[in-house]
């Protein structure tokens, strides 16, 4: 069979830092922190008390009230970036197989809030159980994906994929390849997450996995910094429209930039920790230039996990050195996280927005926040450390690892 080129055609999201691609493109080239103190509940008995939330949401302006009833917080959010998308592609729904459009979407965790909501209300119940109608499918992972295609009628493959951090990676894998080998000639990728509330942040506080910069929320995410001392959750969505190339020209659309490949592996190693040699990570990379057909030389920028947590940074960086060798001096790495925070399952689609932004713009996106690098990290490494900067991107690797020991890379050029 001839493998089928693959091009993103649309772009959606909500995040921290930007409530559409527009908003989103400018705070990242301007380095802009979307940490601030938590609203989504009352944080003050918590040890971390700050996240990345969405700013300036008000589900009115996308819902009516009988509607939102039916959507958790992590569905909303992934309707409005793919409504983003889908409009930004300029399909033309009446003219378009819609058999042969499939929405592959993901999320990490789904409608925890909403579980969390119903246990609380089954618990001061009483002795008669009651649960809301609504409660199984706002809080089961894969409705994102159901919602999206009842919205437009999309009739192609349908489901969620589920590896934690590593899931909106692995989405836009399975994406890209059922476009490639025919099986859709579009796709609605990308993934969704709505985590900040009382059962994660109580959680990952747990796991001394989080940051307690209770003081200084804003400079809380430091990727490669020695003080690094964990991630600041976020939340959002981020969404791409792949499309086979030629059904893209026939209809005139715009292309921003091609998908070329994606790796994924597993580190066998640890439930949480990442392997301290980065080897699950290494594999993850190398199958994706294999899976593109590319030399390592190739690639001028690289957006990593790099999630600020003392364990993960440094065995990331290096593997980035491992499979780029000498080359890797000569590349831009930079952790968008330091400004949107950890966005979980949506992470991947996120920082594939991010790489298109340099792709398209010709602009790196900086890691900010960070004052003192780790003596452990290569300070040969250009890490586009607090200030973006220009140049030619001509193609972009995104990495993402999830707990489990989940690895997904994938890998967009310019076209």
């Amino acid at each position: 069979m001839t493998e089928r080129r693959v091009v993103v055609t649309g772009i959606g999201t909500i995040n921290p830092i930007g409530n559409n691609v527009e908003e989103f493109f400018t705070n990242l080239e301007k380095g802009v922190s979307g940490a601030a103190p938590i609203t989504h509940f009352d944080a003050a008995k918590f040890k971390t008390r700050f996240a990345c939330e969405v700013k300036n949401y008000d589900w009115t302006q996308h819902f009516d009230r009988k509607e939102v009833r039916k959507y958790d917080l992590f569905a909303q959010y992934a309707l409005i970036a793919a409504t983003q998308a889908v409009e930004d592609s300029g399909l033309d729904l009446e003219k378009t197989d819609l058999e042969q459009v499939g929405v592959i979407w993901s999320s990490g965790i789904g409608g925890l809030k909403s579980f969390f909501d119903e246990c609380l209300g089954y618990a001061e119940g009483g002795n008669t159980p009651r649960f809301s109608p609504f409660f199984i499918p706002r809080m089961i992972a894969d409705i994102a994906a159901g919602y999206i295609s009842i919205k437009y009628g999309f009739m192609g493959p349908n489901y969620c994929t589920v590896s934690a951090c590593a899931s909106s990676n692995h989405g836009m894998i399975d994406a890209f390849n059922a476009i490639r080998y025919g099986k859709a000639d579009v796709v609605v990728s990308g993934g969704s997450e709505a985590a900040v509330n009382e059962p994660s942040v109580g959680g990952f506080n747990a796991m001394q996995a989080l940051s307690t910069r209770n003081d200084d929320p804003l400079h809380a995410s430091r990727p490669f910094d020695v003080d690094r001392d964990g991630f600041v959750i976020g939340e959002g969505a981020g969404a791409l429209i792949l499309e086979e190339l030629e059904h893209a020209k026939a209809r005139g659309a715009r292309i921003y930039c091609e998908m070329i490949g994606g790796g994924r592996s597993a580190d066998a190693y640890h439930f949480t920790a990442p392997h301290p040699e980065g080897k699950g990570a290494i594999k993850s990379m190398r199958d994706a230039l294999k899976d593109a057909g590319i030399g390592p030389e190739e690639v001028d920028y690289v957006n990593v996990h790099g999630t600020s947590t003392p364990a993960g940074d440094v065995p990331e960086l290096k593997a980035v050195m491992n499979v780029f060798g000498e080359h890797v001096y000569k590349q831009n790495i930079s952790s968008t996280k330091s400004m949107t925070g950890h966005l979980l399952g949506a992470t991947g689609a996120v920082e594939a927005l991010a790489c298109i932004f340099a792709i398209t713009h010709g602009v790196v996106p900086p890691t900010i926040n960070n004052v003192n690098l780790d003596p452990e990290i290569d300070p040969r490494l250009n890490l586009t450390l607090n200030v973006a900067q220009r140049r030619e991107v001509r193609c972009a690797m995104s990495n993402t690892f999830g707990f489990g020991g989940h690895n997904s890379t994938v890998l967009f050029r310019k076209y």
